[in-house]
């Protein structure tokens, strides 16, 4: 195998790591392209949720955790790699540079991206640690946002904010229709979230998960949320660029959060909506711009993890030139 044929076996690789990104329902609103020595990244208009997210914020929030999947799977293979973030298309540009050492935490990171979840469940009464969150707190430092640990008074703030954007979309036909077109049944088409990881019924907890409208299959557990933490997920800017990095950032968290055995929940819906945006944005003083709400809990480890959702296959997601 020569130089060239290894590099690109390593960006396919990469690019298949990448389909277990998370993103908003399950979309997978992204797409590969292998060339010339390089992996570049597109969003993909027709999976988007033209009602539901008419900016493409949460399009490239979804698409920078995929961004940062392929940069682990890099570093766990032992490439030392550079990153351009173009302001358009493609969203960004990964180019292998040369082999290095892999270190121990890229092995790590890299198989967190299989045992990682979107975990709907009620949480238990043990609270996460004060260590635990200042090293959650640093990692999305690290990786160009930052997270803001919510007081109880800005926790009760965060729960009339989600039921007003809850409310809001339930009010708009538009809105449901799209999300009954994602969310529920079996999705044998690879995309969007189905029964088998929603909760027979939306549990109650101060701040309420997003209520689908659909019944599911998992059994949501009879916890509540009183030990968990709410954080608020924020950067500096609200470009484009800055919604992707706010997507590596996310990846990034949530890859530790599972390395240490806790769960997080994203709740995107209060930043859907723009008068709900601004509440978040209020709690960080005005001096950021919130990317995503996210819960922090330990699970009962006696209760499997649910099932993962489907994927894309990788012929529908990347493309080798």
């Amino acid at each position: 195998m020569n130089d060239n044929d290894e590099v690109k076996r390593a960006l396919v690789q990469a690019a298949d790591a990448a389909r277990f990104a998370p993103s908003i329902h399950n979309t997978q609103p992204w797409r590969w392209v292998v060339t010339d020595g390089r992996l570049e990244l597109f969003g993909v208009a027709e999976r988007q949720l033209r009602e539901q997210d008419p900016t493409g914020r949460m399009l490239l929030l979804s698409c920078g955790t995929a961004l940062h999947h392929a940069r682990v799977a890099l570093e766990a293979e032992g490439w030392r790699y550079e990153v351009d973030r173009p302001a358009g298309e493609p969203l960004a540009v990964l180019r292998p540079v040369e082999r290095v050492p892999v270190a121990p935490e890229a092995t790590r990171h890299f198989q967190m991206l299989g045992v990682r979840r979107t975990d709907r469940r009620t949480v238990t009464d043990e609270r996460v640690s004060e260590d635990i969150l200042r090293d959650l707190a640093k990692v999305t430092e690290e990786s160009g946002a930052r997270l803001h640990v919510l007081g109880r008074d800005q926790v009760l703030a965060l729960a009339v904010a989600v039921d007003r954007a809850q409310h809001a979309e339930d009010g708009d036909d538009r809105i449901t229709a799209e999300t009954a077109a994602w969310v529920g049944g079996d999705r044998p088409d690879g995309t969007g979230v189905p029964a088998a990881v929603l909760p027979e019924e939306v549990p109650l907890t101060t701040v309420a998960e997003r209520d689908f409208q659909t019944a599911g299959t998992l059994t949501a557990g009879d916890g509540h949320d009183r030990a968990a933490t709410y954080a608020v997920l924020y950067g500096d800017g609200d470009e484009a660029e800055d919604w992707l990095r706010g997507g590596e950032a996310l990846s990034r968290l949530w890859l530790a959060a599972t390395e240490q055995a806790v769960s997080l929940l994203p709740l995107s819906g209060p930043v859907e909506i723009p008068f709900t945006r601004q509440t978040l944005r209020r709690m960080l003083g005005d001096v950021g711009f919130p990317y995503l709400a996210v819960r922090l809990g330990t699970l009962d480890p006696a209760h499997s993890a649910p099932p993962k959702t489907p994927r894309l296959p990788a012929e529908q997601v990347i493309d080798v030139l």
